[in-house]
């Protein structure tokens, strides 16, 4: 790839429909895992390369299970991305997080059973540290350009993250609420682990859609719901990504970038060629 990009926001395929993106080009990336979950589109947005993946497929065909995380994530590496913005529609587990609000959560509940979490295997150990999944600074600037739109915004807060594709019962719902957490989704895990491996900045704004299955005086969450609450929400979206972008540092001040200068355990002379070179995007500068 000769086109550099220092940004990439994950979210729906109506992300990058608004005013003032120009210069679009799509990518299609093959990666080692696979393709990503469709083609990448880079375009210029106040002055700056900005890409833009469709987590569930152009027409949202891909459940949350099948979303090829590391694919996406190894892509947009390669594309020189160093900060993921992801925006998703979350359910809340919280009375004061209430339906169209904008939360950026600060913790992560992995509670998924059936994905793929690292890159590592095959040869090559790394323990990644994720004690905070999401970076403060990012997060901060996240936080910053939602609050510019006007929407109600949230800081903090532990994201459960479920399996799916089905919606939580009310056993689990309630147990999650006994838990501490305070909003529910589908996609932030292993996406934001990823992006810690891949030594990139990563942060959510998630746009709460409902009160999922626990609160008495609400309906239960349906599909139905959730699109209208994000359909009302898409300008505040655009519109905060433009904020974000507008104001975002040009250098990292955070330790994200060096997140695995001290994960790699295995002996470089135990890593066969073949896993060498199917990382070397990911550990080159480490193994040389």
């Amino acid at each position: 790839m000769t086109e550099k990009v220092s940004l990439a926001v994950i979210g729906g395929s109506g992300l990058y429909h608004m005013a003032g993106l120009q210069d679009t080009k799509e990518h299609i990336v093959n990666t080692p895992f696979g393709k990503p979950s469709a083609p990448i589109v880079v375009g210029t947005l106040e002055n700056r390369r900005v890409a833009f993946l469709a987590r569930h497929g152009r027409g949202h065909h891909i459940t949350p299970t099948e979303v090829p995380y590391r694919a996406n994530i190894y892509a947009l590496k390669s594309l020189g991305v160093e900060r993921v913005v992801s925006i998703s529609a979350c359910g809340s587990l919280r009375e004061d997080y209430a339906p169209g609000h904008i939360v950026v959560p600060d913790g992560i509940f992995d509670n998924t059973k059936n994905r793929a979490r690292t890159f590592f295997g095959e040869g090559l150990v790394a323990h990644v540290g994720v004690a905070d999944p999401f970076c403060q600074n990012l997060s901060n600037a996240v936080e910053a350009a939602v609050r510019e739109t006007g929407a109600v915004a949230h800081r903090g807060g532990s994201f459960i993250v479920i399996e799916g594709p089905r919606f939580s019962t009310r056993t689990e719902s309630n147990t999650f609420r006994a838990w501490g957490m305070s909003i529910i989704g589908m996609t932030a895990a292993p996406e934001a682990f990823l992006a810690r491996e891949a030594e990139m900045c990563y942060a959510t704004m998630a746009h709460v859609t409902d009160y999922d299955v626990w609160h008495e005086n609400e309906s239960p969450v349906t599909v139905e719901m959730v699109i209208q609450t994000l359909n009302k929400n898409t300008k505040k979206a655009q519109d905060a990504v433009r904020n974000l972008i507008r104001g975002l540092e040009s250098e990292r001040p955070c330790e994200c970038g060096q997140a695995l200068s001290t994960a790699l355990i295995t002996d470089p002379k135990a890593i066969s060629t073949a896993t060498r070179d199917k990382l070397d995007l990911l550990v080159g500068k480490y193994l040389k």
